[in-house]
């Protein structure tokens, strides 16, 4: 959560604004209004694009860089916030300097003149640091690699690399420009536009989005990386990076990422069109969990040190679809992300012959004793310290098994596939699907969603239907059962 220390530093920008400054337009706020991130995002205007333009020394650690974000504001706006954390040494609007200030993880930037509502604004931010001695919310979200770096995390890692409106409300297009040290890799998300030395000591990846993207979706991973490039069967330029230091995890990896396309072939006929314009995935071994970067999510080795784990392959593209198209709205909306990705694991299970959905989930509602702080946890709302804990996962996946045997399977996936299409590239919130979900199945919903994501204990009914009963045998564990809880346990290690 955001420490008491930096709500403060939020309100002071509210309150000791320049009364001059103020007569000239309004102060932007300083948060978007995120449950459980008040201070996340900014108020006052929304971002279209970012022109991301840095270069990184990964044995100093030290970036460089020019951030370039086109802007309209929603208000006549005196001055208006930015999330960052990195020292800044100037900041341009509309090629005019202005003033700015930093404090707590907010770049509060003053114009010299008011910007008026509705009308374009270029905000260019020059910065040099070392993002590594940086925290927000107690947390350092840089992660220094053997080789490199890799700026990933969730909720939050533009604050340490560039300056955003740090929201899954405000999304915008990218352009990302990385320039090493020859020898080192720059990925990133989307095409590979180009990639050439500049200089002797310097060779620039450039990378480009050409849907709208959430800022912390957006990522580099800086390193030492065989870096392969192939076309996926749909003509999209799939792209796929293996560190150097995998060691026995890379045969594993490669054999569960290069895969890739053939699991979103199968997602896209439960879910709907592929929603992006490239595929791929980054293994290293920094990291400590998986996360959905749009087009190119990055794993870390754990997951394939057993062997093969497609399942993680699974839960991570489903998350374009479910979080990266169709984002919260709100962080306390987690299982729209993460029960939804967690369900396309039990239909990848399904797929290659090793349990059904029903199967996965009864067992797992089966395996868990009521008394067990499992179910203590609300999906629906869990609370930034549960954010994510495997309740999120499991039991909004079972939300989802309990939702399919309710309507039954037409009108399962026709929720689903709407539910990717009517929210493509924007938001939604738990209220929204439910209003899907009962015009779609013409049913009466509230009760089903409050016992499962909205009610501590173990719910009465199984998400098969079947009443819990305490001499009811537990039935026989699916194949990929195991797979699925170990996949689970590595990416909880993203609240740790």
């Amino acid at each position: 959560m955001r420490t008491p220390a930096l709500v403060a530093a939020g309100l002071a920008v509210m309150l000791f604004a320049s009364p001059a400054a103020a007569a000239a337009g309004s102060v932007g706020a300083p948060g978007i209004g995120d449950s459980y991130y008040p201070l996340d995002g900014n108020g006052g205007y929304d971002v279209s694009h970012y022109d991301i333009r840095v270069s990184y020394q990964p044995s100093t650690d030290v970036l460089s860089g020019t951030t370039t974000i086109l802007a309209r504001p929603t208000e006549d706006l005196a001055s208006f916030d930015l999330d960052f954390l990195l020292k800044v040494s100037s900041v341009r609007i509309n090629n005019v300097p202005a003033d700015f200030r930093t404090d707590g993880g907010e770049l509060t930037v003053t114009p010299k003149a008011a910007l008026p509502k509705g009308r374009d604004v270029t905000i260019v931010v020059r910065y040099t640091d070392t993002p590594g001695q940086y925290e927000l919310y107690d947390y350092n979200a840089w992660k220094p690699t053997s080789t490199g770096v890799l700026a990933n995390d969730e909720p939050q890692i533009a604050p340490w690399w560039y300056p955003s409106n740090d929201h899954p409300r405000d999304k915008a297009t990218f352009d990302v420009s990385i320039a090493v040290p020859p020898g080192v890799e720059a990925i990133s998300n989307g095409v590979l536009v180009s990639r050439s030395q500049t200089a002797p000591q310097w060779v620039r990846w450039n990378w480009r989005s050409l849907h709208p993207q959430a800022p912390y979706l957006t990522y580099i991973a800086v390193g030492q990386y065989e870096v392969r490039q192939a076309t996926a069967p749909n003509g999209e330029p799939f792209i796929t990076a293996y560190g150097d230091d995998l060691g026995a995890s890379g045969p594993a990896a490669r054999a569960s990422v290069e895969r890739t396309p053939e699991i979103l072939e199968a997602e896209s006929q439960w879910f709907g069109p592929y929603p992006f314009e490239a595929q791929g995935g980054v293994v290293d071994s920094g990291l400590g969990f998986a996360l959905e970067n749009q087009t190119r999510p990055v794993y870390d080795a754990g997951f394939f040190r057993g062997g093969a784990n497609t399942s993680v392959i699974a839960h991570e593209n489903a998350h374009q679809w479910f979080g990266d198209s169709v984002s919260v709205n709100d962080w306390k909306e987690i299982w729209l992300n993460e029960g939804f990705a967690t369900y396309a694991e039990y239909l990848w299970s399904d797929y290659q012959g090793e349990g059904t959905p029903a199967e996965i989930a009864q067992f797992t509602y089966d395996s868990i004793p009521a008394d067990n702080d499992f179910w203590q946890v609300l999906p629906g709302d869990p609370r930034p310290e549960n954010q994510f804990d495997n309740a999120v996962y499991d039991r909004g996946g079972m939300t989802l098994q309990a939702l399919r045997t309710t309507v039954g399977d037409d009108a399962f996936f026709e929720i689903l596939r709407t539910w990717a299409s009517e929210h493509r590239y924007s938001t939604g919130t738990t209220e929204e699907f439910i209003a899907l979900a009962e015009r779609i199945s013409g049913q009466q919903l509230d009760g089903l969603f409050t016992t499962w994501l909205y009610t501590k204990g173990k719910p009465a009914v199984g998400p098969n239907g079947t009443a819990a009963a305490v001499a009811r045998a537990v039935p026989a564990k699916p194949r990929s059962y195991d797979q699925i809880q170990e996949t689970h346990r590595l990416l909880a290690a993203e609240a740790k």
